[in-house]
């Protein structure tokens, strides 16, 4: 059996991501003859969500319950897992390749005494089991043997398309109510918060998106871009850097951890043009680079490229639009 870690938003559906590594992992099974795919769960399992679960082709959804779960401790959700392992014949264990994920199957692997392979984008072999992953933050794909059982690894996020299965399952419902020991609770999330609102549009169908990047300058660097994406109806993404920072929120990150996009023209504003950046836009059909490097990544790679400040450049485009829109 191939277990699958599913993580939910704040509403209590699936994150895309997991439902990616569902996808990964249906792919897995039918390559191997078949072998059943199942979901485990901490928390709440709502109706809507097994039967999300089902479209993606979940045999049965473990759900893990207790004091130990009522906020995330990744040991605790480990032990969790190996509660299921225990009364399952599950031979891979994965989950999707986000900070939890892989806290989780980090904390798993190490109970287990096993490998385990993070940002995982494919596999090409079953016997023995061969996976390729990025490694060196995405620069470079490693090829990795894996004999250990249980196998465990992580999904690079938008390795694969999310899909729902031919057919959809029953996700027939197990409880888990396992005890967990207070040393692997010392580390957990003791108080969460609202997020921001979501102002940023939808970055991935947007047929135009303004990006930011270090060169915004600070928190306070913003206003010439956000009226920017204001005038072109178009949402802000930015750099990883930048949320790192704390300057904007993480849902307007575009980039290897953040969304990838395709829009008709991407307008990255003093943004280098890492890897990992470059692997969040590289879809875009048109890109108009303003940077003050002539050299970057970015503007060597654009369609187009203007050589200034944002600050300055940015502004005169904004002033353009609005006299061109007053006339």
């Amino acid at each position: 059996m191939i277990l699958v870690l599913v993580e939910k938003d704040l509403h209590g559906a699936a994150v895309e991501v997991s439902l990616e590594t569902l996808t990964f992992a249906r792919s897995l099974s039918e390559a191997g003859g078949g072998v059943p795919v199942d979901a485990v769960v901490v928390g709440d399992v709502s109706d809507d969500l097994r039967s999300q679960l089902a479209a993606y082709g979940v045999r049965e959804v473990h759900r893990l319950t207790g004091a130990g779960f009522e906020a995330f401790a990744g040991a605790a959700w480990a032990s969790g897992i190996e509660t299921v392992l225990a009364t399952t014949r599950s031979v891979v264990v994965t989950a999707a390749g986000t900070p939890r994920g892989g806290e989780v199957l980090a904390h798993l692997a190490a109970r287990a005494g096993v490998a385990m392979a993070a940002n995982v984008l494919s596999f090409n072999g079953l016997s023995p089991f061969v996976v390729n992953r990025q490694v060196v933050g995405g620069r470079a794909v490693e090829e990795m043997q894996m004999s250990s059982r249980p196998t465990l690894f992580t999904v690079a996020g938008h390795a694969v398309e999310a899909a729902p299965a031919a057919a959809p399952t029953a996700a027939a419902l197990v409880e888990h109510a396992p005890d967990v020991a207070a040393i692997d609770l010392v580390a957990r999330v003791v108080s969460t918060e609202e997020p921001e609102p979501d102002l940023s549009g939808s970055l991935k169908s947007a047929r135009v998106v303004v990006g930011a990047g270090r060169g915004a300058g600070g928190e306070d660097g913003f206003d010439g871009l956000l009226e920017l994406a204001e005038l072109l109806g178009a949402p802000l993404g930015v750099s990883r850097v930048v949320t790192s920072l704390g300057w904007r929120p993480h849902h307007e990150q575009v980039g290897q951890t953040g969304s990838r996009i395709s829009p008709d023209l991407y307008i990255p504003c003093g943004i280098s043009g890492a890897i990992q950046h470059w692997a969040g836009c590289s879809s875009a059909k048109a890109i108009l680079a303003i940077n003050t490097d002539a050299d970057a990544p970015m503007v060597t790679k654009a369609t187009h490229a203007v050589i200034g400040d944002l600050h300055e450049v940015v502004p005169a485009i904004n002033a353009e639009i609005r006299r061109r829109r007053a006339g």
